[in-house]
Formats: C-alpha cells, structure tokens, sequence
C-alpha cells in the first residue's frame, strides 16, 4: 500500500459545492480506500491505495462524489514520491524573502503541451510570478492572493489540463500527514 494525496479542485469555496469533511472521507472508504485522512476544509484527502492507475482512480473518486454530493470536481493526485519532487523543484526554493503562505504550487492533472508552457512564459504577470515546471505550476504573490490581477482564467484555458493550487504550507503538510500514514502501514 502506497500513501495518496488527492486534492479535490472548488470544494468549499462560499457557499458553493459544500462537502463536509467526514462524508467525504465516508466516499474514500466507500472506495476500499484505506485510512483516509482529511486536511483542512478545501478537499484535501490522504489516503493508502494499492491502486496503480492513479488517473483511474482520480475518475472514481470524481463518478463517486459525482453521485453523493451531485456535482463533479476535478481530483488531482499525487504519490508522495511525486509531492516531494515537486517541492524540491520549487523554483522560489533559495531566494529570501519568499512568505510561503503567498507561494501557491498548482497541481495540474496532465502535462501541458509544449506549446502551452510557451504561452504561459510568455505571459505578463508583474508583481507576480509564474514558472511552470512538469505538471506543477508555482505563482508568488507577493501582495498576496486577493490583490492580484492574475488572468487565472487565461491560464487555465491555456493550459488545457485542469488543476488546482495549494499554498506552500499546505503542500509541505500534506506530504508529512503522507509520509506518515505510509510509514505506520508498514
């Protein structure tokens, strides 16, 4: 049994597409999916799997809060090898100043083509910054999340792969709550 970090994309935002998170771990375990655990309100779910298939596995987590919440949210996943090598890639890594809770990793669900990746470095993001690495996409908001004037439409629509973000403490929590679960299944 391997460790899994599934994040679900636009649960719990307002009032809108509202799951708790015990029904939600009660879907994961409706799955044979073993020890889920939940971290924080926004859909973040650990759980162990002996599942190979990951993306297979993300379209039934999908069809399962599909049919007992009534709306599909995409569910992005990740191994716990996977979550550590995007946290070692992080671009902002060995600059001072960076406050992790305005360092956002996206974690998109597909490789975006070559030409996307183009697009999205090309584009203008001041103050912001943006670099793409893999499946991961890393922004800065150095103002924080709520000023800015990021075209995050515009990105989503090039990259063609939904996705969605996590700041940096969270990331780096996930991968502990991961690790640690793995660990005490052994």
């Amino acid at each position: 049994m391997k460790a899994v970090v599934s994040m679900l994309r636009g649960v719990n935002l307002a009032k809108h597409r509202r799951i708790k998170m015990d029904e939600l771990r009660a879907v994961y375990e409706s799955l044979e999916l073993r020890q889920p655990t939940t971290f924080i309100q926004s859909g973040n779910v650990i759980f162990l799997t002996a599942e190979r298939d990951l993306a297979r596995l993300a379209r039934r987590i999908e069809d399962a809060i599909e049919e007992r919440f009534g709306f599909r949210p995409d569910v992005v996943v990740r191994t716990i090898a996977e979550l550590k090598d995007a946290i070692a890639r992080n671009p902002f890594a060995g600059r001072k100043g960076i406050e992790p809770g305005k360092l956002i990793v996206t974690f998109l669900g597909g490789e975006p083509a070559a030409e996307a990746r183009d697009k999205i470095r090309s584009m203008k993001t001041d103050p912001e910054e943006l670099r793409i690495d893999g499946r991961e996409l890393y922004i800065y908001y150095p103002d924080g999340q709520g000023r800015t004037k990021l075209p995050m439409a515009a990105i989503e629509r090039t990259l063609k792969t939904p996705g969605t973000g996590r700041n940096w403490n969270s990331v780096t929590k996930m991968l502990e709550i991961a690790a640690e679960l793995e660990a005490g299944h052994r």
